[in-house]
């Protein structure tokens, strides 16, 4: 967080924030819990809503906890006039949306929970309890097991959540072994919380998290997927994903994340490639800030694996010398794999897969001075990942050497100048040959087949040399061509 809330600790009562935001809350708060308690039903809102009211942060999803079954729920809700969906009947959950005051707020109700999994389950065995006590004690951590009772406005919080929320610490109500085994998704959960909150886990919780960390294999990819995506998407995701790999927890999913943490040769040869990648992803934050673009998954996936296939080439070299060879392809290939088994969208995987492969592309050209030719080919392969590129290259720059650091970020930027004045003068987003397939077999006088296949091939490897020309030139060239060929 930017700055914690002065909390009034010292008799555990909430502060102004709450009051605050849940008078903000009102005209969507107020119809539920008079409809609820009108069928004989008490109503709480809990969780992160609450977490976040105290925290002066505006909600626009809220959840309840009640002491109505779903079929219940489903009668309130259906009351009041907006779409219901009941998705979540099987664990109790029903949905809405209301609209109060022009504003649209997504509602889910849930009847109190008292639920747990089996040691060889994947899903929760479903139990409703009885009481909001028997919710809270559930609730994955006590930050988020604090409820507001909205019949009579109290403040529930038996497990001193306001507290920890004050003092910066992340703990389970329950034992965090328990919590932990109930629902193994909690720990990855932990990391995030970690990261976007800045809380310190209790030592407790990280042990469990350790002596646990095998048991998140029953969980579904898609679930731990997504939790992986929330804690990337946070600002800092920095502390969460250490607490991953510290705990073990990373073996179990990503295990290419701790395998980064390379042994140092004594003559420190090679950087750390493990604290390296987690300060590649800061930087790349910093960038997308800096270039006001909103939070990019793509962009912080490639930023943190771009060098997973060091492990798998590293060589120790003549004179102590270590090399990676061909890290970016081998690691291109192991994003693919390991992310397209995390259930990622063929889109995602696709993209960071060639921002893996092409994260060196400007070191090979660096040196030698960026020709015309060597800046369309670097946007021609780049396509549509080119701005994500631009900041994965700059954000790979991690040296301590001053002097090196900038002569790298002058390069990248006459390499960005060099860009937008070829931009200026041809068409480097979409660049085609100058003749296409049908004035191709035109000029040959041919029909379709592999060989306008080859002569595309041919004028375009042409036009990446040396730009735009007339469809004149254009076809004078492939007719050199042509004529090559038929000789050979």
């Amino acid at each position: 967080m930017g700055s914690r809330l002065s909390l009034r600790l010292d008799d555990h009562t909430p502060s102004e924030s709450l009051t605050e935001q849940l008078s903000a809350l009102q005209p969507v708060t107020e119809p539920l819990a008079r409809a609820f308690v009108k069928a004989g039903h008490s109503l709480y809102l809990v969780g992160g809503p609450v977490r976040d009211a105290l925290l002066g942060i505006k909600a626009s999803d809220l959840d309840f906890t009640t002491s109505a079954r779903p079929d219940q729920i489903e009668a309130v809700l259906s009351s009041l006039g907006g779409p219901i969906w009941d998705m979540g009947r099987e664990f109790g959950t029903i949905g809405t949306m209301l609209i109060a005051d022009g504003e649209q707020w997504k509602i889910e109700v849930t009847t109190f929970r008292a639920d747990a999994y089996h040691a060889d389950s994947r899903k929760p065995e479903v139990r409703f309890g009885d009481s909001i006590e028997d919710d809270l004690v559930r609730r994955d951590f006590t930050i988020n097991a604090m409820a507001v009772d909205l019949a009579t406005g109290d403040f529930i919080d038996p497990y001193r959540g306001l507290v920890d929320l004050g003092e910066g610490v992340l703990r389970t109500p329950a034992g965090a072994e328990t919590s932990f085994s109930d629902d193994p998704l909690r720990m990855m959960r932990a990391a995030r919380f970690v990261a976007r909150f800045d809380v310190r886990p209790t030592p407790a919780l990280v042990r469990a998290m350790m002596s646990l960390a095998g048991r998140l294999a029953i969980i579904s990819a898609e679930r731990i997927r997504d939790e992986l995506s929330k804690l990337l998407l946070t600002d800092t995701p920095r502390r969460g994903l250490d607490l991953l790999v510290r705990t073990g927890l990373a073996d179990v999913f990503l295990p290419e994340l701790p395998a980064l943490r390379l042994e140092i040769d004594e003559h420190h040869h090679h950087k750390d490639v493990y604290e390296h990648s987690l300060t590649v992803l800061d930087q790349a934050i910093a960038l997308e800030k800096a270039r006001h673009h909103e939070p990019d998954l793509i962009n912080r996936l490639a930023a943190l694996l771009h060098d997973i296939g060091k492990p798998a080439t590293r060589r120790f070299e003549a004179g102590g010398k270590v090399s990676f060879h061909h890290h970016d392809v081998v690691g291109a290939k192991m994003v693919a794999k390991r992310l397209t088994e995390l259930k990622y969208p063929k889109d995602v995987i696709e993209s960071v897969a060639t921002l893996v492969t092409l994260h060196l592309r400007f070191h090979g050209y660096g040196e030698a001075g960026w020709t015309d030719s060597a800046v369309r080919r670097y946007v021609r392969d780049a396509g549509p990942e080119l701005e994500r590129l631009h900041m994965l290259t700059r954000s790979d720059c991690t040296t301590r050497n001053k002097a090196k650091a900038e002569r790298l970020r002058r390069a990248y930027e006459e390499l960005e100048w060099r860009i937008d004045e070829l931009s200026a003068q041809e068409e480097l987003d979409s660049i085609r040959p100058d003749l296409d397939g049908n004035q191709i077999m035109e000029i040959l006088g041919i029909g379709p087949g592999r060989v306008v296949g080859e002569a595309y091939k041919y004028l375009l490897e042409r036009r990446l040399d040396r730009g735009p020309v007339s469809p004149q030139v254009a076809a004078e060239e492939l007719l050199t061509w042509w004529a090559g060929r038929q000789k050979g």
